[in-house]
């Protein structure tokens, strides 16, 4: 994996990051959208893109929002999401987000 998206893309959900990515590896779910951990190509375009601030590199994620790492990956293996995310919408989440109140 190369990219996280993280925390402060719940309830936001721009998906502009999604609109940059040039191989479709980001998936929205209900309240937050994830990168699919072996489809991202670490080529950076959805960072600058979101206006949240809401992705990170993994290897300078902030201590404090490193389950998201796992959280990314457990959800788009949990839901079988591949091969080019789309328009395809998951109305569930991973736990990590469903614990949070919406804001």
């Amino acid at each position: 994996m190369s990219y996280v998206i993280t925390d402060a893309c719940i309830d936001v959900l721009d998906r502009s990051c999604v609109e940059e990515c040039p191989v479709d590896c980001i998936y929205p779910g209900a309240r937050m959208a994830y990168i699919h951990p072996d489809e991202c190509v670490d080529c950076g375009k959805c960072m600058p893109a979101c206006p949240s601030d809401a992705i990170h590199w993994e290897y300078k994620m902030p201590p404090e929002l490193e389950p998201f790492v796992a959280a990314n990956a457990e959800f788009v293996a949990e839901h079988g999401l591949s091969g080019g995310a789309g328009d395809d919408v998951t109305d569930a989440d991973h736990p990590i987000v469903a614990e949070r109140q919406p804001g």
